[in-house]
């Protein structure tokens, strides 16, 4: 079992009213929560890695409960989630890879019910740098009014030596969505995607 040492959460909310048209009757929220911790395996090929996974599952968790009480504490008031990873340049993507399970899994056990994939990014970048973290409808990827990204990131973070673990959840569709597609109503829940 290795330590998760965190450098740093930070957590981000978002309220938007509207998207040039008519305000919405209830703002659509997007929060994001933040964890930069070491990298275990920075500036090294370690072939082992997928223990880690266990490793993060607990940070996930906390890091899940505390989003979703950010976002007023509701399972069901979130409707659409995504995670991500930055990678200091001493790491390499495959560390990144690490945050599949623990993050994804960890949003679904919060939510309950929730059936989609958890859609992911990451990438191998230096400090500042910047994420778009896609998101789709906890129940069905193929809610189109849902498919959404929000940009994460940390002006210090991460270092080379460090991985910035994301989760990202949202309270609704995009603001003014129009263009057609599955709709939320229209969810049959059988496999995820419709």
């Amino acid at each position: 079992m290795l330590e998760i040492a965190i450098r740093k959460r930070v957590t981000l909310i978002e309220e938007i009213f509207h998207e040039g048209g008519k305000p919405a009757a209830w703002p659509l929220r997007r929060g994001a929560i933040l964890c930069v911790i070491r990298n275990p395996f920075a500036g090294r090929y370690v072939e082992d890695i997928a223990g880690f996974m266990d490793d993060l599952t607990p940070l996930g968790i906390a890091m899940a409960r505390s989003l979703l009480k950010a976002l007023g504490g509701d399972p069901a008031a979130v409707q659409g989630y995504g995670k991500g990873a930055i990678i200091g340049s001493a790491g390499e993507l495959e560390h990144g890879a690490l945050w599949h399970v623990p993050g994804g899994y960890a949003m679904r056990e919060i939510l309950g019910e929730a059936k989609a994939i958890v859609p992911s990014a990451k990438k191998v970048v230096g400090p500042g740098a910047r994420l778009d973290v896609p998101v789709t409808h906890i129940n069905a990827s193929y809610v189109r009014s849902h498919f959404d990204a929000m940009e994460v990131g940390i002006s210090d973070a991460p270092r080379a030596d460090e991985l910035l673990l994301a989760l990202v959840m949202t309270t609704g569709s995009r603001i003014h969505a129009r263009v057609g597609g599955l709709k939320a109503s229209e969810i049959k829940g059988e496999d995820g995607l419709r």
